[in-house]
């Protein structure tokens, strides 16, 4: 099953059975609003933390996936998910509400391409009948930990990007028809010297390109199989040097066919610097927006390369450069142009 180096190739073509997408009142302002499945009006969600508020869009992101596909909790084996916040809490916490066996991941931003490799991979083998997978960040909750309390009111650089206040969650299983995972192609940690923390697009660009580029020589592929590529969260900074490393390397994407989910999300007006961010941004995009237009026929075939930063404070203030990794998934339409 494996190509190449890094690339699974799923024959069985796992299917994205039904999604859950949740966000806060920024996104309800947003591009995307209409690709949400519930939009909270408040940020606090009537928690007393953000943390909390964290915590519930993924437990409603999850209860909403798993009710759009007919099943139970009990009728998922595993959880594959996690978020930025320390030791992952947020997701943990929604987990012990779920009572679904669960693996943390931290991937950063990529966790939920991360996710969705795996979750295919156990579908593809038959070690699950549905695994549930994604991620969801919150404004002050991340911003808490990785800047400055959003109360400080600090000011940032053109280079910074918004974390999202949402979450995507989908259910993964068998199907012969619907929307299907045929290859995930596995990150390599890549580290060019950068240090910003508020320039993350600039940091992640090498890392999508090394992986996008891992994909099309791993399974002797030209990037006009695809109607888009899709990254995760580098943003109007990263996606412009992504796609120049890209060509350099010979892999001629064209500017209509690369899209950023953080580029997406939020409209103009609002002010967000070089776009979105959070590891619940390229979740609620793929599983909301991406996965909707699919499904309405505008689309067959995405490949998704969700990226993370692999940094922490603690190693920001120590002057350590940025290490970061991306994740690919590819995803089609069974049925779709060219296939069986």
């Amino acid at each position: 099953m494996i190509q190449g180096s890094r690339t699974w190739v799923f024959p069985g073509r796992p299917i994205i059975a039904a999604t859950g997408v949740v966000g806060g009142p920024f996104e309800a302002k947003g591009s995307l609003a209409r690709d949400f499945d519930q939009l909270f009006d408040d940020i606090w969600m009537a928690e007393s933390s953000f943390e909390n508020a964290q915590k519930k869009l993924m437990e409603e992101a999850s209860r909403t996936a798993i009710a759009k596909a007919a099943k139970n909790p009990e009728d998922i084996q595993f959880v594959l998910a996690g978020d930025l916040i320390n030791q992952m809490t947020a997701t943990n916490f929604a987990c012990r509400s779920l009572g679904i066996p669960y693996l943390g991941l931290f991937g950063a931003c990529s966790t939920s391409m991360e996710g969705l490799a795996l979750a295919s991979l156990l579908i593809e083998h038959k070690e699950a009948d549905y695994v549930l997978t994604g991620s969801a960040s919150h404004n002050a909750a991340v911003e808490k930990q990785f800047r400055y309390p959003t109360e400080y009111g600090a000011q940032k650089p053109p280079t910074a990007q918004w974390t999202a206040t949402a979450a995507g969650v989908a259910v993964i299983g068998r199907g012969e028809e619907g929307t299907s995972v045929s290859s995930a192609t596995i990150g390599k940690v890549i580290d060019r010297g950068l240090t910003d923390p508020y320039n993350m697009g600039a940091a992640m660009a090498p890392a999508a390109a090394d992986t996008i580029e891992a994909h099309f020589t791993d399974l002797n592929r030209d990037p006009s199989y695809y109607d888009y590529i899709i990254t995760g969260d580098l943003g109007r900074i990263g996606l412009p040097i992504m796609k120049e490393l890209l060509r350099q390397r010979g892999i001629m994407v064209t500017d209509d066919q690369c899209i950023d989910c953080g580029v997406m999300l939020y409209k103009e007006e609002q002010h967000v610097q070089a776009g979105a961010s959070g590891s619940g941004c390229s979740a609620s995009v793929v599983y909301g927006n991406i996965l909707n237009r699919m499904q309405d026929g505008e689309i067959t075939r995405v490949l998704v390369a969700a990226t993370g930063a692999l940094l922490s404070p603690l190693t920001s203030r120590q002057n350590e450069s940025i290490p970061c990794i991306a994740h690919a998934a590819a995803i089609e339409q069974k049925g779709g142009k060219g296939q069986p």
